[in-house]
């Protein structure tokens, strides 16, 4: 179990550097106690890098900076510094590749004195078929949530976490791989994943409704299912129950190609009710598409499914397809020309690298929510509609912008995150951590499915509102089994374990320890701390160093991107 002694003797120097670790107040608060008990002191600044020749920035790099300074000036805002390399190739390699770099991958670029070392290092990062791995678990999280490990099992089984590696890999157009998912008619075997986003929901209307409306357009209609949206004048209860309607002829049916959606070519000319009983037919509407012409049987009449309402799917065996087809028109007539689908990803990338949208909460969109940077956003979509919805380009662009690469240190000029004024630290994913966990422990850059799908259940889930440390999650990384299991099996020649004790003394392995987890140079009391316990312990040495390993790996510095 873990030795509270430990964190006793590390929690200053680990825990509580600042410059690298922010949370909600209350936990800030908590830190803050423990640290005094420990007879420590909170860190507040660090030292500042030195302006560096930087690389040509691209057109839409430049635009985003260009926006940015504009408005740190009318704020009267002095940013933070540049941060420095050893902290920029560790938050890229997280935020593109979904790990820490190992040792040798830090190094290497270290020893890079070119200018544009930073912008190349991105393009080899989004190269990577690891960066298709992590924004393929990204975006299967944003799109269909979380769940038990059973729910993973289906989607791997089924080929949705295939068809989003692939979709990610080839940087297909964001606007291609929607309409695929939502027509969820596949007519190759490379497209047969994509059915289950809706097969997934089991034929619950409501529940694909309101997915699909904050996974596609960046907004949340739960609100407007009886009456109209309270505070967004733009969301109605039509829009809600016309969504509803697109889908609600959709049956799941596992047949010999696969999961496959069937449509039906009749039904589901349903009726809705607001608050004061008044109803209303639900037609084919949508956020100011439709409603769209459809012949709707008279009062009493009833429909009969004949075979020449369809015709024959266009994939043997796969079922027959209504020649009035809901789904297909939503995916043609609704959702590839509404500005919504450009904004909404345009936004959510942006979230994903800076740590929150430029509209925030990234998926609510609409007129209470306005953009912090309106201009901005308007050229950031319209760059992505016109060159083909490419997902890529733009967070090369991101990942290149300056306000990427600031120092994660709040300056005293500002106090709103909205103005991307410092870089705006966020908490390991689930797969971030299991996969940053193997590298650093074993320094193979691999994933332990066992570790992550406990880690599922105990982080916080991806781009959070807010940060919430609870106590199961401290529990877990403290006092879990599973991570205590993981650093004592993590043993073999080139684990972070071995290569410790190789280190000539305990000075060097303190130096050596904190070079590895935490990817910077220890100071001074931090060598002096885990010195003096190793030191202690020599006649355990290896379960000692095993201890401060996962005191290490505890900290907050390395369960957050900074």
């Amino acid at each position: 179990m873990f030795d509270w002694l430990v964190l006793k003797a590390l929690f200053r120097p680990v825990l509580l550097r600042w410059e690298c670790f922010r949370c909600c107040s209350s936990v800030r608060h908590l830190l803050c106690l423990i640290a005094l008990l420990a007879g420590g002191s909170v860190l507040t600044h660090a030292p500042a890098v030195a302006a560096e020749p930087v690389a040509a920035r691209s057109d839409l790099t430049a635009t985003i900076d260009q926006a940015i300074r504009s408005a740190w000036q009318q704020q009267k805002i002095e940013p933070a510094d540049r941060c420095s390399d050893p902290v920029f190739v560790r938050r890229v390699y997280l935020d593109l590749l979904g790990r820490v770099p190992t040792m040798e991958e830090r190094d290497t670029f270290l020893a890079n004195a070119s200018a544009d070392r930073r912008s190349k290092l991105v393009d080899q990062l989004l190269t990577s078929p690891e960066q298709a791995e992590h924004f393929a678990d990204l975006f299967d999280a944003i799109l269909l949530g979380r769940g038990n490990q059973g729910v993973y099992d289906q989607r791997e089984k089924h080929g949705w976490k295939k068809y989003l590696v692939n979709a990610i890999a080839e940087n297909r157009p964001w606007n291609d791989v929607a309409a695929e998912v939502l027509l969820a008619r596949p007519e190759a075997p490379q497209q047969d994943g994509a059915v289950w986003f809706l097969y997934e929901k089991k034929d619950k209307y409501q529940e694909i409704a309101e997915a699909v409306a904050p996974a596609f357009f960046g907004i949340r209609i739960e609100c407007a299912q009886c009456h109209d949206h309270m505070m967004v004048d733009e969301i109605t209860q039509a829009d809600y129950w016309g969504l509803v309607a697109f889908f609600n002829r959709g049956k799941n049916k596992m047949t010999p190609n696969g999961p496959r959606v069937v449509e039906s070519a009749i039904g589901g000319f349903s009726e809705f009710a607001d608050l004061t009983g008044s109803s209303s037919p639900n037609r084919l509407q949508f956020m100011g598409k439709g409603p769209l012409d459809e012949a709707r049987p008279k009062a009493g009449d009833k429909q009969q499914d004949k075979d020449e309402l369809y015709i024959k799917a266009a994939v043997k065996n796969d079922p027959r397809v209504p020649k009035f087809s809901r789904r297909e028109q939503f995916v043609k007539q609704v959702l590839v020309e509404h500005p919504l689908l450009a904004r909404a990803m345009v936004n959510r990338l942006w979230a994903i690298m800076m740590g929150r949208g430029l509209v925030h909460p990234y998926d609510e969109i609409d007129s209470m929510h306005p953009p912090s940077h309106p201009e901005l956003l308007d050229a950031l979509t319209q760059d992505f509609r016109e060159s083909g919805f490419q997902m890529r380009r733009l967070v090369r662009a991101l990942a290149n912008s300056e306000a990427y690469q600031l120092q994660a240190i709040r300056p005293e000029s500002v106090n709103d995150p909205q103005w991307f004024a410092w870089y705006l630290q966020r908490p390991l994913t689930a797969e971030q951590m299991a996969r940053s966990l193997q590298v650093v422990l074993r320094g193979e850059a691999s994933l332990n499915r066992t570790l992550l799908a406990s880690l599922r259940t105990q982080v916080p889930d991806v781009l959070p509102d807010n940060v919430q440390v609870d106590v199961t999650e401290a529990l877990f990384m403290t006092n879990g089994a599973q991570l205590e299991a993981m650093i004592q099996n993590s043993r073999q020649p080139q684990s972070l374990h071995q290569r410790t004790l190789r280190q000539s003394n305990h000075p060097s392995r303190a130096k050596w320890l904190v070079d590895a987890v935490l990817g910077r140079s220890a100071d001074q009391a931090e060598i002096d701390a885990i010195t003096a316990y190793l030191a202690e312990r020599d006649d355990r040495l290896e379960q000692a160093i095993d201890q401060v390993i996962w005191s290490l790996v505890s900290s907050g510095e390395f369960r957050f991107n900074h």
